[in-house]
This record gives C-alpha cells, sequence and structure tokens, in this order.
C-alpha cells in the first residue's frame, strides 16, 4: 500500500515538473499566448488613451497611432515576401479597416474625453450584444433564439443600472448619456466591420491584412485631424509615451495578436477577453486617475457579464448549429 502511494506521488512530481515543457509544445499554445497578450494589453488601453487624449486631440490620436502601427507592420511583412493584397482584395480590406477599427476606436477615443476610462470599458462590454445582432441580420448568420434575447434583456438591464443615474443628472446630452451613445456607434462599427472581414476570402495572412487595416484608418482620418477644429497640441513626454504604448501593445502586438488567436482558436474562447479587459481598466482608472468606482459599477458591470455569458454559452447551446462566422474562422 505504502509503496503503491509512493509510486503515485513520484509520477505525479515528474508530471508536474514535464508540465511546463509540454505546455510550450501544445498545438495552440502560441495561440493561447497570444489571447492572453488581448487579454492584458487591451485592458490597458484605456487608460493609454485617455493619457494621450492630455496631449493630442482624438481624430490625430487615431491618425498617428495607425499610421506608425500600420507602416511598420506592412514594412515588416514585405521585407518578410509576405503576400500583400492587391486590387478588390485590397480595396475590401481597407474598407473593413476602417469600419472596424476606425469606427470602434474613433468613437472611443471621443467618448473618453467624456467619461472616466474604465465607465466606457463597461460601455464597450456590450459589444458581443451588438455582433450576435447584426449576425442575426446578415443573410445566413445565426438566427436569435431564447436564451440569446434573454441574455441581451439581461445586457440592457446592467447598461439601464449604469447609465440611468448619469442620464437623470445630467439629461439625455449629459457626458455619461453621450459618451454612452458614441461607444454603442463604435460597437455597431466594430461588429458590421468584423462580420464583413469574417466573410471575406483573402489570401494574405491574417496579421498582414491587420496591418493594412490600421494603415488605411490612419490615412482615413488624416483629413479629420487637421480639418475638424482643436486646440493647439500640448507636447509632453506623458503624452508621447501614451501614443507609443498604444501602437506598440495596442495595435502591432495587441490587434495582431487579436487576429491570430480569432484565426486559431474558438470565437467562444478568444471572446473571453470581454470580461477581462473592463476588470483591467477599471483597476488602472482607478489607480491612476481615481475614478470613482462604486457598488452600483460593480453590480452593473456582474449584470452586463452575466448578459454576454448567457448570449455566448447558453444561447449557443440552443442552437442547432454552429454560427456561419464560428465556422468561417474555425476553416481559416
Amino acid at each position: 500500500m505504502l509503496r503503491s502511494i509512493a509510486g503515485l506521488m513520484v509520477k505525479v512530481s515528474i508530471k508536474s515538473q514535464c508540465y511546463p515543457e509540454s505546455l510550450q509544445h501544445h498545438p495552440h499554445f502560441r495561440a493561447y499566448l497570444a489571447l492572453f497578450a488581448v487579454c492584458i494589453f487591451w485592458g490597458t488601453t484605456y487608460l493609454g488613451i485617455r493619457m494621450a487624449l492630455e496631449t493630442f486631440p482624438p481624430a490625430m490620436l487615431v491618425c498617428i497611432r495607425y499610421l506608425l502601427s500600420g507602416s511598420i507592420l506592412v514594412v515588416i511583412a514585405w521585407i518578410r515576401k509576405a503576400h500583400l493584397p492587391k486590387g478588390r482584395e485590397l480595396v475590401a480590406t481597407m474598407l473593413f479597416g476602417v469600419i472596424t477599427i476606425g469606427i470602434g476606436n474613433g468613437c472611443l477615443a471621443w467618448a473618453e474625453l467624456q467619461i472616466p476610462s474604465g465607465v466606457a470599458a463597461l460601455f464597450v462590454t456590450l459589444s458581443p450584444f451588438w455582433m450576435v445582432g447584426m449576425e442575426a441580420l446578415v443573410p445566413g448568420g445565426e438566427r436569435l433564439h431564447g436564451p440569446t434575447i434573454l441574455g441581451m434583456l439581461i445586457g440592457v438591464a446592467g447598461t439601464a443600472l449604469l447609465v440611468s443615474p448619469g442620464a437623470v443628472q445630467g439629461g439625455f446630452r449629459g457626458p455619461v448619456f453621450s459618451g454612452f451613445l458614441l461607444l454603442q456607434l463604435g460597437s455597431f462599427g466594430w461588429a458590421i466591420g468584423s462580420i464583413l472581414q469574417r466573410r471575406h476570402r483573402s489570401k494574405a495572412h491574417p496579421v498582414v491584412s491587420g496591418a493594412i487595416q490600421q494603415l488605411a484608418t490612419g490615412a482615413a482620418y488624416l483629413i479629420p485631424a487637421f480639418a475638424l477644429p482643436h486646440s493647439p497640441v500640448q507636447w509632453s513626454v506623458r503624452g508621447v509615451c501614451a501614443i507609443l504604448y498604444l501602437v506598440t501593445f495596442g495595435s502591432i502586438i495587441g490587434y495582431s495578436a487579436y487576429i491570430y488567436a480569432m484565426n486559431t482558436l474558438p470565437v467562444s474562447v478568444v471572446t473571453i477577453y470581454n470580461y477581462i479587459n473592463p476588470i483591467i481598466a477599471v483597476l488602472l482608472g482607478w489607480l491612476i486617475y481615481r475614478e470613482v468606482i462604486g457598488w452600483r459599477e460593480l453590480a452593473a458591470m456582474m449584470v452586463i457579464f452575466l448578459g454576454v455569458w448567457v448570449v455566448k454559452y447558453v444561447g449557443n447551446k440552443a442552437s442547432f448549429a454552429p454560427p456561419v462566422a464560428a465556422v468561417a474562422l474555425a476553416k481559416d
């Protein structure tokens, strides 16, 4: 008996010692590592955007950020002789980038002029609802089911808990409600751009397509960056470091990791970042800017998370077939 227990302990010890090495040889190790990067880095970008806005106006921030990140990635792709989109494929890739990143992150930059970065992250948590709704409207998309509708209603209840006090105090033209509307417009752009991109077949590597999208977004923002009226740029080391952080960890590493993970792992696994990003953003906003996060905000976050969970997991189990978008990603 003692010998068998000792033998079992030795086997467990050997397995635990070998686990790190075996983990590195897992077929999806790099994909999970990329997902980890998305969960962490994208959670910090809300704070980075708020810091960068101290120096740059929103349109100029988006323009500089994505011109730099897109140019760097395209140059790397060209040096490595990767396939670059041409003709209609190039036009479609650029359009998807302007819709997804330009509208999505552009609205986020303007919204953070009005609301705290942590609250902005909580509003963005509603983006899966937009994805599900848009998916149901396009031909061949996954239809809405009872559990999915229930989850969306739960998310609306959490949003009402989060938005209603600020809307009552500031009115429908107040900063909270205006920021909420801006971020819902951004989530709509991110959802429709992502769905269109999933249905587009491209010969280019997903990371290369992401580079083209970022460069196109930066170029598209050249006109509003200089045409829209804004106060003079107040150059500061803090603001420049913030935008360099966004370029490096939010765009080059973060967006490339997101695309790689989406094309390797199941969609239901990748979308875990929707839960982790807001928590990191709320904690950093409180730590650096002392953004007020009370019990109401925390309760609203939990309710929204519950709604997202119901939509993603309970709703998917109620359907008879996986969404077309998920099938397309699995084949890429």
